[in-house]
C-alpha cells in the first residue's frame, strides 16, 4: 500500500508541476475549448484511476472510488457558485483567476490530507463518531435544502480582515503577483487576499465533504484519491462551467438529498450496511436527476 501512496503523490506533483512550470507560467484568459480539454483529461484520469484501483483491489473498491468521486465532484461543482461570487466581488481580472484556483488547489490538497488524517485516526480509535459525523451530515443537508445561494460578503472573513489589518496592501493588482516589493518592505496584493478567502472557503467546503466521503469507505487512500482528482478537476470546470453555473439550481436540492443520504447511511451502518452498488446508484440517480432538472426548466425558462 505505501507504493499506491507514493506513486500517487509522485503523479500528482508531475501534473502540478507541468500546470505551473510549462502550461500556465504565464497570466491568460483560460479559452473555452482549454477548459474542455482540461476538463476531460481529468475526468479522464478519474475514470483511468478508477479501472486501476478495479484492476488491483477488485469492484468494491472500485465501486467505492467511483461513488466517493461523483460526491465530491457534486461538491466541487457546487462550490462555483462561491468561486464567481468572491471573484466578481473582487472584480478579479479575466486573466489572473486560474492562478489563484491552482494556488488555492495546492492549499486544498494540503488541508484536506490533514482533515482525512484526522478523520481516519478519529474513526478508527472512536467508532461512536460515526454517528456524529452522520448527524451532521444530515443537518448540513437539511441546511442545503433550505437556504437558497446568498449574496456573499467577504469582509466577514476573520482572516481577511486579518491580513489587511497587520499587513500594508496595495491599492490595485500588481500583474500576477501576491506579494510586491516596496519601500523596503513586503506589501500584499488584492490577489493574495483573494486567494486568502477562497482558501478558507475550501476549508469550510471540506468540512463538509470529508465526513460524506467516510460514509462510502473507510480506506484513507481511497477517501484522498476520489477527492484529489475531484478538487484537481474543479479548476477547469470553473472556466467551463462559470458563465451557465446558474442554471443548474436544483443541483443544490440533489445534494442535499445526497448528504443526507450519506449521513443515514453513516447512522445504520451497523443496524444495515447499505451495499456500495446500491450507494452508487441512489448518489448517481439523484445527481444525474438533480441536473437533468436544472436543464429542462432553464430549457422551458428560455421559451
Amino acid at each position: 500500500m505505501a507504493w499506491y501512496w507514493i506513486g500517487f503523490i509522485v503523479f500528482i506533483l508531475v501534473m502540478l508541476t507541468l500546470d505551473l512550470g510549462l502550461f500556465h507560467r504565464r497570466a491568460r484568459i483560460v479559452s473555452l475549448r482549454e477548459a474542455s480539454l482540461w476538463s476531460a483529461v481529468w475526468v479522464g484520469l478519474a475514470f483511468g484511476f478508477n479501472g486501476l484501483i478495479l484492476w488491483t483491489q477488485g469492484s468494491i473498491k472500485g465501486l467505492e472510488f467511483l461513488t466517493g468521486y461523483l460526491i465530491e465532484l457534486s461538491l466541487s461543482v457546487d462550490n462555483l457558485f462561491v468561486f464567481v461570487m468572491i471573484f466578481h466581488y473582487f472584480a478579479v481580472p479575466a486573466q489572473y483567476q486560474h492562478r489563484v484556483l491552482l494556488w488555492g488547489i495546492i492549499g486544498a490538497l494540503i488541508m484536506r490530507g490533514i482533515f482525512i488524517a484526522l478523520g481516519a485516526l478519529l474513526l478508527a480509535r472512536f467508532h461512536w463518531i460515526i454517528y456524529l459525523f452522520g448527524g451532521f451530515l444530515i443537518l448540513t443537508g437539511i441546511k442545503m435544502a433550505l437556504q437558497p445561494h446568498g449574496r456573499l460578503d467577504p469582509e466577514k472573513n476573520l482572516v481577511l480582515r486579518f491580513c489587511r489589518r497587520i499587513f500594508s496592501v496595495t491599492p490595485g493588482y500588481e500583474g500576477q503577483r501576491f506579494l510586491v516589493r516596496r519601500e523596503r518592505r513586503f506589501w500584499l496584493t488584492p490577489l493574495f487576499l483573494v486567494l486568502v478567502v477562497v482558501e478558507t472557503t475550501d476549508l469550510i467546503f471540506a468540512v463538509d465533504s470529508v465526513p460524506a466521503i467516510f460514509a462510502v469507505t473507510r480506506d484513507p487512500f481511497i477517501v484522498y484519491t476520489s477527492n484529489v482528482f475531484a478538487v484537481l478537476g474543479l479548476r477547469s470546470f470553473y472556466f467551463l462551467l462559470a458563465g451557465v453555473v446558474n442554471r443548474f439550481r436544483f443541483l443544490k436540492f440533489g445534494l442535499a438529498i445526497v448528504l443526507c443520504f450519506v449521513g443515514a447511511k453513516m447512522l445504520l451502518a451497523e443496524a444495515y450496511p447499505i451495499p456500495i452498488g446500491i450507494s452508487l446508484g441512489i448518489v448517481g440517480g439523484v445527481l444525474a436527476l438533480s441536473v437533468f432538472a436544472s436543464l429542462l426548466f432553464h430549457s422551458k425558462e428560455e421559451h
